[in-house]
């Protein structure tokens, strides 16, 4: 008898339910995900690069007052003579910084704090209460009340924002760890003696990414329409800064002789939060296993 040498598998040889796509590759399958990062990719260009083209947005020209959109104002004027197009783009970027930075304050704080909370049992009941507390306080009235202590200024709008999200994260962060933390891997790491800060890093946190990843972006989109809101009741961002909040606070007394100063940044703002929404829904579903598995099949 000889005996035979067994071959080298190749690429081609390993079997289909060998060759699982990864994750990435599942995002970038999925039509939410790629079309919602597309548009949100636009959106983001064009608040962060075309301001470097464009006149500034406080200029004005009397002349030009209440102009509609033409070839010389794609957006039309305001009662100022300000071109609305300009505004607009300059606006863009406070809703993104606003987005961003609550989204990741808010995230970074409320897992520090879900972890805690979720698996030291005797912090659990005096976190939670704290979170109910901030909870039962409505965002908008909340904010407005910071805001007209410290004053209006965009860190003081972010961090307004940013109080009544944490509570969210934390909830949802420490219902993650209670169902881990008496899983057999975690009770063998305390049986070998990791200590608190390791078992908490190496086999709870990981198991929060993927819900906090798709929190994250509901925050994100929350945060805009909130800032913009706030602007718009003329508690937000201050007038000298262009927000579409602002623009279309400033436009609301000429809405009826002047649709297009409300509509274009009114406009932005919806693509902006459905562009954040749609990755959002795009990620819960590739995220979650049991989807992810039916995507892999």
């Amino acid at each position: 008898m000889t005996a035979t040498v067994p071959q080298q598998m190749s690429d081609d040889d390993i079997l289909p339910e060998q060759q699982q796509p990864s994750t990435f590759a599942l995002m970038m399958r999925n039509r939410s995900v790629f079309w919602g990062g597309v548009l949100l990719l636009i959106m983001a260009a064009i608040a962060i690069i075309w301001p470097f083209f464009t006149g500034s947005p406080t200029e004005q020209n009397v002349m030009s007052r209440l102009k509609p959109p033409s070839a010389g104002f794609w957006f039309g004027t305001d009662f100022l003579g300000r071109d609305i197009f300009v505004r607009v783009v300059h606006g863009g970027r406070i809703s993104l910084v606003v987005g961003i930075s609550v989204a990741a304050i808010a995230t970074v704080i409320g897992l520090f704090t879900g972890l805690v909370a979720g698996y030291v049992r005797w912090l659990d009941a005096p976190v939670m209460r704290v979170m109910d507390g901030l909870m039962a306080i409505p965002a908008i009235l909340l904010a407005i009340a910071m805001i007209s202590i410290s004053g209006a200024t965009l860190a003081t709008v972010v961090i307004a924002i940013t109080i009544p999200e944490i509570p969210r994260v934390v909830r949802l962060v420490r219902a993650v760890v209670l169902t881990v933390r008496d899983e057999p891997y975690v009770e063998a790491a305390i049986a070998s003696g990791t200590r608190l800060p390791a078992i908490l890093i190496r086999h709870i946190l990981p198991n929060t990414i993927a819900p906090m990843i798709v929190q994250a972006t509901y925050i994100c989109g929350a945060a805009m329409l909130t800032e913009s809101i706030l602007g718009f009741l003329g508690a937000g961002i201050p007038p000298e800064i262009p927000s579409w909040g602002n623009i279309m606070s400033e436009g609301r007394t000429y809405f009826q002789l002047t649709p297009w100063i409300i509509f274009y940044p009114g406009v932005a703002l919806a693509l902006t939060v459905l562009a954040v929404n749609i990755v959002g829904d795009g990620l819960r579903d590739t995220l979650d296993p049991r989807i992810a598995r039916k995507m892999r099949a």
